[in-house]
């Protein structure tokens, strides 16, 4: 990571905190404040700001100036990706993020922990869709007050809300497709609706609207967007069968307990033998799989030829979207940060 990325991040993360802290003189009286202080740690703590990056430097590209006011705006993206983790954890059954307990878990374990009445992953799960609502909530506070001028607000708010009904409904696509096998096609859609154009073309297109450029520098940023997103996820969902949980945050099992219908084990499906493919509808999705079963799903996965399928396909969608990159011929400064932006989503250990 650049000096300059280093430098963004703080910024971003500054901005952040400073919203954060004004919500607390706000919380309405009697309300306690555990769920507020559990957001401003959930949302501090780790990640890698690609959204509010990408939407800066979307931005800069349509040749916006750097000011305070439009890190303000890009950060408000990261209030509406906490949204979107905490209640993917909760769909998902996730006990861990970023190393530490997913927010329906650490309700629930304080509940437990309370001897409270009722049903403590109830409660978990409850209190983590309030938690997800309200970072929904903020997101949109923050952006609208940024700084930047009504007009110039609301020449990027129809693409971020435009980003927000398009992550919910690949989630809703993603429930869908979970009641079957899936295909390596439906498996693409998923992920482009409900991962790949939230994390880069949107955040993109988000910051050259408020910079107010034009239509043909919003497409090109799909044409680079697009491809990126789904090396990006493609990644994540190789990293989250074959990854290192110390480095990642999340246990290696959680995608093989759930059954998460991705392009790789799509692949293993389509490449499998008989036998291979009993093993794989016998194991794949059982909540109770032991690290013995994850790890004959990972050899099928292997000797299938899946991982390697993947892993080309990575390599496929990064080659396209820097070619559409060099085509875009952006401001120097804009188009290296990019490049290095893109060698990071897709060479990343976590």
């Amino acid at each position: 990571m650049t000096q300059l990325a280093v430098d963004l991040r703080e910024r971003f993360d500054a901005r952040l905190t400073a919203f954060l802290d004004r919500q607390g003189p706000g919380w309405p009286d009697g309300a306690p404040h555990g769920l507020l202080n559990t957001l401003h740690r959930f949302v501090l703590a780790g990640g890698k700001r690609l959204r509010p990056t990408f939407c800066y430097w979307g931005w800069r590209s349509a040749d916006g100036p750097d000011d305070e006011a439009v890190v303000t705006a890009a950060a408000a993206l990261e209030l509406f990706h906490a949204f979107a983790l905490i209640h993917d954890d909760i769909m998902d059954g996730s006990e861990r993020r970023r190393g530490e307990p997913s927010v329906h878990q650490f309700f629930a374990e304080r509940h437990a922990r309370s001897a409270w009445r009722g049903d403590a992953a109830r409660y978990g799960r409850n209190t983590a869709l309030l938690g997800g609502d309200l970072c929904a909530a903020w997101a949109d506070q923050m952006f609208h007050g940024c700084g930047l001028t009504a007009e110039q607000v609301h020449r990027g708010y129809p693409v971020f809300a435009g980003m927000r009904t398009e992550v919910i409904a690949g989630q809703y696509l993603d429930l869908v497709s979970s009641v079957g096998d899936g295909s390596v096609a439906g498996a693409l859609t998923v992920i482009r609706m409900k991962s790949a154009r939230y994390t880069v073309t949107r955040p993109l297109q988000i910051g050259a609207a408020l910079a107010g450029a034009a239509d043909p520098l919003l497409a090109s940023f799909v044409q680079f967007g697009d491809p990126l997103g789904d090396a990006f996820q493609l990644r994540d969902d190789v990293l989250g069968v074959f990854g290192d949980p110390a480095v990642t945050g999340k246990p290696v099992l959680d995608d093989l307990r759930e059954g998460k219908r991705t392009v790789m084990m799509a692949y293993a499906r389509d490449r499998a033998d008989r036998a291979q493919l009993a093993r794989i509808r016998e194991l794949f999705g059982r909540p109770d799989l032991d690290e013995a079963g994850a790890a004959e799903l990972r050899r099928i996965i292997v000797d299938t030829g899946a991982r390697e399928a993947t892993e080309r396909l990575i390599e496929t969608r990064l080659s396209t979207a820097l070619a559409a990159l060099t085509r875009a011929s952006l401001p120097a400064e804009a188009d290296t940060a990019l490049r290095l932006l893109a060698d990071e989503v897709v060479n990343r250990q976590s």
